[in-house]
């Protein structure tokens, strides 16, 4: 059996190892467009800000220790610029030499992933204006900002590789903005736990550009301006283009393979397209969301490398299934980590799914051990189910211990409640005998069982002030003193049950308090002394950061940009 693959980063070079383990006598034959193989896309920011210091680390493997011990040919700089599937014949070109010859396969796998989206505005590909998608990329940023002495940089999105990039180029001492359409960064996570995210980019001195639109790019002599819509230009030393990824998908269109959502090649849980011995892994193919059920385009290395290994089993005579895609991801910002799975509330009402949430504040570890610090997550689930759909969190330690655990628990088909009777590890060093996604259980299990009513921060402007509710500040005097929301009342908690007399049980009870806990505890006293009592999901830091946020994108210049 011969197999030809094309390209040999994640899925590529995984399915090439795997059909290797599984058939000894299988030729495969590699063909890899740029210079490196299997190297770690998610490290290149990294290198750029001097994390990484040897380039060399950037890459798992060479063609020659890739031969040696998986006696596969990976012929690098060699692109495939044609697929005859009648004919089982791909078309081949030596980028270097300028040869074309052409390869005949018995399977082929593609894995082309994805090219940096580039949007049709002046000043793309301007010598100033930079993507970063592959190792070339990075050397080549590297040595403009060594050779240039670079000291700012404008970089135009807002997702993973921007906010890496953005705090590498910070952390070299360099002026960096950030300018990203939506009023947001990290479009998984709702906006609401995406401005924890933007006050700590903030605080290291990171400037934002929310809500703004790039119209183009114009080189200059001493830099490039970065052209916005009804803004005055950004000015720097260069530009990144980061505003996304697009499925590299050309060859298998001229192929005539069939193509779906953002034209991601279609395949099956088997991982094969249309044409009969051709499969696709990686960034390039269309998948099923395994939370909504629906077609997306899921570009993280996770997925592809699972995906490689089942085209590589169904190759060779297995049955591999792919389950689809949750989008399971962590991202560090400066001193923070921000992780994220399933779906976010925001995209659960785009796939019709009525969501509700708790979010909570716990502790990484237990309160009593030195060094614990809060954590914010937001756990998402299905109204009338309960069925989990997804989590975001925003915090320092043991956030990415909680977001796999979350996942495992939504890949299991586990309920919002049922997160309670997990036993997870406790010593206090590491946790609290309550877990945080053990806490999240219990506040899911309180709204099942109507223990637990909740009010959001989208109910804040709606909120009754007519006197026809009473809304209570259950903290303490001085933390009342120092912000609070209009129209609250102020009775600490443990002043609560002798005070009840100023309240009036025929009105319902619109109750906050700092992190969503002394405000629970009250809820049950005055549900214990019949008023109809609410509890603010999140408290009062969760709220005051929101708005902090909020103000600073919507009462700045007119797209959002942060006043110096």
């Amino acid at each position: 059996m011969k197999v030809v693959i094309v390209g040999g980063v994640a899925g590529g070079a995984t399915a090439a190892a795997r059909i290797r383990r599984l058939d000894e006598q299988a030729e495969i034959i590699v063909f890899e467009r740029s210079g490196f193989i299997s190297y770690a896309n998610c490290g290149l920011p990294y290198y750029i800000g001097d994390v990484i210091t040897n380039k060399d680390a950037l890459t798992l493997q060479t063609p020659e220790s890739f031969f040696s011990r998986f006696r596969v040919v990976m012929k690098v700089r060699h692109e495939v610029t044609s697929i005859d599937t009648e004919r089982k014949m791909v078309a081949v070109i030596n980028l270097d030499t300028g040869e074309r010859f052409e390869e005949s396969y018995d399977k082929l796998i593609l894995s082309p992933g994805a090219k940096p989206t580039q949007p049709a505005v002046p000043g793309v590909g301007l010598e100033k204006v930079f993507t970063l998608r592959t190792v070339e990329d990075t050397f080549r940023i590297k040595e403009f900002v060594q050779e240039k002495q670079s000291r700012s940089a404008v970089i135009a999105g807002g997702g993973f590789i921007g906010l890496e990039l953005a705090e590498n180029l910070r952390e070299l001492g360099m002026d960096v903005t950030i300018v990203q359409r939506p009023k947001q960064l990290m479009n998984p996570f709702d906006r609401d736990m995406a401005s924890l995210i933007h006050a700590e980019m903030r605080k290291h001195g990171v400037k934002l550009a929310l809500g703004c639109t790039v119209e183009g790019f114009a080189e200059r002599a001493d830099g490039v301006d970065v052209l916005l819509k009804g803004q005055d230009p950004l000015h720097a030393d260069f530009a990144v283009l980061a505003i996304g990824v697009t499925p590299d998908t050309q060859l298998a269109k001229d192929a005539g393979l069939e193509l779906g959502l953002k034209g991601g090649i279609v395949v099956n849980d088997r991982m094969e397209t249309s044409e009969p011995d051709v499969y696709a892994v990686g960034d390039a193919v269309q998948v099923r969301h395994f939370v909504t059920g629906q077609n997306a385009i899921i570009s993280l290395a996770g997925p592809a490398n699972r995906q490689g290994r089942i085209a590589a089993d169904n190759i060779c005579g297995g049955d591999s299934r792919y389950g689809g895609s949750q989008g399971s991801a962590v991202v560090k910002v400066f001193d923070m980590t921000a992780a994220c799975t399933g779906i976010n509330e925001a995209n659960a009402a785009k796939a019709g799914i009525a969501a509700d949430s708790v979010v909570l504040s716990p502790m990484s570890h237990a309160g009593y051990y030195p060094g614990g610090k809060v954590m914010t997550m937001k756990v998402v689930f299905e109204k009338e189910s309960f069925r989990l759909l997804g989590a975001q969190i925003v915090g320092y330690e043991g956030v990415d211990k909680r977001i796999d655990v979350l996942a495992t628990a939504i890949h299991a088909g586990m309920k919002a409640h049922e997160l309670k009777d997990l036993d997870l590890a406790y010593a206090p060093p590491y946790s609290s005998a309550k877990d945080p996604v053990n806490m999240a259980g219990f506040m899911a299990d309180n709204i099942r069982s109507g223990v637990l009513k909740q009010w959001h921060l989208a109910d804040v402007d709606d909120l009754p002030h007519d006197g026809s509710a009473t809304l209570l500040d259950t903290r303490t005097v001085s933390e009342f003193s120092r912000g609070h929301l209009d129209g609250f009342i102020n009775i600490p908690v443990d002043e609560l049950r002798d005070r009840l007399d100023e309240l009036d049980s025929a009105k319902p009870v619109y109750v906050i308090c700092q992190s969503g806990l002394r405000s629970y505890i009250a809820c049950r006293i005055l549900a214990g002394n019949g008023f109809d009592c609410r509890n603010f999901s999140g408290g009062f830091r969760f709220y005051s950061a929101v708005k902090e946020d909020r103000l600073l994108v919507e009462q700045a210049t007119p797209c959002g940009m942060d006043r110096e």
